[in-house]
């Protein structure tokens, strides 16, 4: 039982589908269908958590969807506590968090709770994200670790595959993994009951990561299904800007302090922001190079100076 949100609900339904929106009406109207349309198999619930949009998603959802259940926020509370409000009120023996850019393929939930169903162990199946033309995106993620932080992922991707799966590589069976892409996962709500529900100090990004880490220490597993496809029309939910990159940062030095000793969190702390000055170095002779007439290296320097400022300020402590 998570003691915040109160008494845990019965499981009386097959599925819960929790959806998290801010002002992303479009592409949650095309979400909500894909569910519809290749569901059929399972009982389930929709809920759809609005962190107080303004483009008229409440009243697109009332219009359309008045089956849903709707909860209403007057603030943007973010992923982790919007999705703790669905837990709470949820009546599903799993709950499928997804993304309002995502939409589902025909299947693909009926594979992910077949998985689960016969894995009494796994806490968390995610499938494989597409991107619009088909090709794959990364759906799964380690744990941050010195080895990950002091070296590029896509070299460890390369060399140890079983240790760090990627999209580089066609699976053909399920695989256990670290954590998965929050854009769509099925998560049973026992493990959730036993371990609590998110941490509500990350905004957005890395809730998933923390989620799975503490459920891999109570013992429950984490399993990517490469045959259940999701398309995700990436960062259109959240948005690419400089104030999305702080966020990342600061979620994960919330994760290393909160899961590793000081030791450890000043070390991977040191090794994040060399790699950062590394990058802003680059961006820098990349522009003297080109005379300043890039576009791209402009920006890519801009954004740099602006990471290794806010690293100076005290609110990311």
């Amino acid at each position: 039982m998570n003691e915040r949100y109160g008494e845990k609900q019965s499981n009386s339904i097959d599925l819960s589908v929790i959806v998290v929106n801010w002002n992303t009406k479009d592409l949650l109207r095309n979400c909500l269908q894909s569910v519809y349309s290749t569901v059929h198999d399972l009982t389930l619930e929709i809920i759809v958590v609005d962190n107080a949009s303004s483009d008229g998603s409440q009243e697109m959802l009332e219009r359309d969807f008045p089956q849903i259940i709707r909860i209403c926020n007057r603030e943007n509370r973010g992923f982790g506590a919007a999705n703790n409000q669905a837990f709470a009120v949820m009546k599903g023996k799993y709950a499928l968090l997804l993304n309002s850019d995502a939409v589902l393929t025909p299947n693909a939930v009926h594979k992910l709770w077949s998985f689960c169903e016969a894995n009494k162990r796994a806490a968390i199946a995610c499938g494989q994200l597409l991107n619009a033309d088909g090709s794959k995106q990364n759906s799964v993620a380690s744990f941050p670790g010195l080895l990950t932080l002091a070296t590029n992922t896509s070299l460890l991707e390369y060399l140890f595959p079983r240790q760090f799966p990627s999209k580089r590589y066609q699976h053909e069976q399920p695989l256990e993994v670290d954590s998965a892409i929050g854009a769509c996962m099925m998560i049973r709500k026992k493990a959730l009951d036993e371990t609590g529900f998110f941490d509500e100090r990350y905004f957005f990004f890395f809730e998933e990561t923390d989620l799975a880490y503490a459920l891999h220490r109570a013992g429950w597993k984490t399993y990517h299904i490469p045959d259940a496809y999701i398309y995700h029309f990436q960062g259109q939910s959240i948005g690419n800007n400089l104030k999305s990159r702080i966020e990342f940062y600061r979620s994960r030095y919330q994760f290393l302090g909160k899961w590793h000793g000081r030791a450890y969190y000043i070390c991977a702390s040191s090794l994040i922001f060399l790699r950062l000055l590394i990058n802003w170095f680059s961006a820098f002779v990349a522009g003297a190079l080109t005379l300043g007439l890039s576009e791209k290296i402009r920006q890519k320097f801009a954004v740099y100076s602006w990471l290794i400022g806010w690293h100076f300020k005290r609110d990311n402590r």
